[in-house]
């Protein structure tokens, strides 16, 4: 089952076949592989060599992912499988991504066994995670399918470097997604990424704007790289103007990892600040992740700021929502899943 004809490429006038699932537009000869590793030129066709193999397994909390807003407190099973469109040089799950051979991919699954799991682990949702989802679109959109006609909700961890066609066939199924938006600044991303920030600015949009996807977005933020206030206030209008005040933000705390050692973790004072910026900016419901921030991981109500959910780590201490997702104080309504 490794191997799957893939979607989303055609044929160039040169013999070459381009791959159109990302913005990379990788240009194959017979048996060269894309910049992920896992899409392979095979004679007439390129194939998703990676389908129905994943990297491992784990039963998360949703709040993990990071989900504050999609029925909190419920646990998710989630997986991966090895490569990555990206090459983030802070990369905590580098050895997945990173991977370039196949010994990564020892557990054989296919879609319906994974909904059967989750079915019998009584899990009411799947992630795909660890590495970006988007490089086995194919098997995660089958899974998600499988998935939703269980009554399971597919949920979709990705730094939504994806081109427009295959973002619909994508998304379509996901009943939430966290993309990462690494930072306001084209030169970051080619820098530290090799993408580009149009493209991902694309994704958000376009889930919000034509999908029902829940949507939350994390940043990442790093010491000398993407955390000056100025980068700051740009993200976080960006995110205003363009999806409004109430999809939930997560500034995330750095670690050393990867090729990126030699930079120092995140002062959780800095993501206090980014916080205080993006709540002056309009954003309601704004968290510190990778951090022991009480505040930074509450939810608050944006009208009579009433305290609704409290949060140490990713486990939930205390829930004030009402059952339909109001505040029991003022009944304002609580934009999510509940």
């Amino acid at each position: 089952m490794r191997e799957r004809v893939g979607k989303w490429w055609h044929a160039l006038p040169d013999g070459r076949l381009q791959c159109d699932l990302c913005p990379r537009n990788c240009r194959l000869r017979d048996g060269q592989r894309g910049y992920c590793f896992v899409r392979e030129r095979n004679g007439d066709h390129i194939a998703l060599t990676t389908y129905g193999y994943s990297s491992g397994f784990a039963i998360d909390p949703i709040e993990k992912k990071p989900l504050y807003h999609f029925y909190p407190n419920s646990a998710v099973l989630s997986f991966g499988t090895a490569g990555c469109n990206l090459g983030c040089k802070f990369c905590q799950n580098w050895d997945i991504s990173a991977a370039k051979d196949r010994h990564r991919l020892g557990v054989e699954a296919s879609p319906e066994q994974i909904a059967q799991v989750a079915l019998e682990n009584r899990l009411p949702a799947i992630a795909f995670t660890y590495n970006d989802p988007v490089i086995f679109a194919e098997y995660a959109i089958d899974t998600a399918n499988v998935a939703r006609q269980q009554g399971i909700n597919p949920v979709a961890v990705t730094a939504g470097y994806i081109s427009a066609a295959p973002r619909k066939e994508f998304f379509a199924p996901m009943a939430a997604t966290n993309i990462d938006l690494k930072a306001m600044d084209e030169d970051f991303y080619w820098r530290v990424t090799g993408g580009h920030l149009r493209d991902v600015l694309d994704t958000i949009a376009y889930v919000h704007h034509e999908t029902d996807t829940w949507l939350e977005i994390t940043n990442l933020v790093i010491p000398g790289h993407n955390d000056n206030p100025a980068q700051i206030e740009a993200l976080v209008n960006w995110l205003a103007n363009e999806l409004g005040p109430d999809v939930p933000l997560h500034f995330s705390a750095f670690h050393p990892d990867f090729k990126m050692l030699n930079v120092p973790r995140t002062p959780p004072e800095t993501l206090t600040k980014a916080r205080q910026i993006a709540l002056a900016a309009g954003l309601h419901f704004v968290y510190t992740g990778n951090v022991i921030d009480p505040a930074g991981s509450a939810t608050y109500c944006p009208n009579c700021q009433t305290e609704l959910v409290e949060r140490m780590s990713y486990q939930i201490t205390a829930n004030r929502l009402t059952s339909t997702g109001q505040c029991p104080n003022c009944h304002q309504n609580i934009p999510g899943r509940f």
